[in-house]
């Protein structure tokens, strides 16, 4: 199993910025998948997930992003609108493979990962 995120980049605040994961196997064979951050000196922690029977968003971001996927593309996408300087971090995409119960969005649980794309937003 293979993750790939990719689209972070150098956005001034209040911009938007879309990210891509794409997977070696459909997305839908995952029982979760979603979108984790990691800023300097902080915990891992859960932006947006899809799984547990709905769609997750942490508190910090909701309303500002919204994930989806594209099953014909094997690809998870993190749309992020509004962007904020506290949104700093290296993003990554990860997946569950099958239920285990600390969820939802809990990067303690996750599978598989991808490596990180960097989003840095400027004030």
């Amino acid at each position: 199993v293979q993750l790939q995120a990719s689209g972070g980049g150098l956005v001034q605040a209040g911009g938007s910025l879309r990210l891509s994961c794409g997977t070696s196997v459909n997305t839908s064979d995952y029982y979760a998948i979603g979108w984790f951050r990691q800023a300097p000196g902080k915990e891992r922690e859960g932006v947006s997930c899809m799984g547990w029977g709905g769609r997750y968003y942490s508190d910090s971001v909701q309303g500002r992003f919204t994930i989806s996927r594209d099953n014909a593309k094997n690809t998870v996408y993190l749309q992020m609108d509004s962007l904020k300087p506290e949104d700093t971090a290296v993003y990554y995409c990860a997946a569950l493979a099958r239920y285990r119960s600390g969820g939802p969005c809990n990067y303690l649980i996750m599978d598989y990962w991808g490596k990180g794309t960097q989003v840095t937003v400027s004030s």
